[in-house]
């Protein structure tokens, strides 16, 4: 069960989860195979001395990308509920921010020429005061804001 559902409160669901894009897969992948590629054509043109230590080199660089890139994702949870607007980071050390919806003053989205093409973006939500949360590139920023406007719009239903 994930954080998000585990921190609910009464009466409390989730609207939302955001997704990485795809694209954050494909840059991590790349950078595990990118460095095998390149250990190959090393085997194939270097010679030994400079393979060996070639080798390690470019598999532990490839290994320490991937799994950085790997864990962030598999170890961060954006959502929203019917309350709040949720991002969770970390394992074993856990940080969360949380923006209550009639809290939310501003969302703003960012998109490259690429993250248009593409289909992702940032996010910057705003609270009151200095709060904000910034998320990073997910899939589909705008529906993601469009959920956060329709949550806020349920939230103010409700209360009134």
């Amino acid at each position: 069960m994930s954080y998000i559902q585990r921190s609910l409160g009464d009466g409390e669901q989730v609207v939302i989860l955001a997704r990485f894009h795809w694209l954050y897969n494909l840059r991590a992948w790349l950078a595990l195979v990118v460095p095998v590629l390149a250990l190959i054509a090393v085997f194939v043109f270097a010679n030994d001395m400079v393979r060996e230590g070639l080798a390690i080199f470019a598999v532990a660089l490839g290994l320490v990308a991937f799994f950085t890139l790997m864990i962030h994702k598999w170890t961060t949870e954006i959502g929203i509920t019917s309350h709040r607007l949720v991002k969770k980071t970390g394992f074993i050390s856990l940080k969360t921010a949380e923006v209550a919806l009639p809290n939310i003053e501003g969302v703003s989205v960012t998109q490259t020429l690429w993250g248009r093409l593409f289909g992702y973006g940032r996010i910057r939500v705003e609270g009151t005061g200095d709060d904000h949360i910034d998320i990073p590139n997910i899939d589909d920023p705008v529906g993601f804001r469009r959920a956060i406007e329709t949550a806020k719009g349920m939230g103010a239903m409700e209360r009134n």
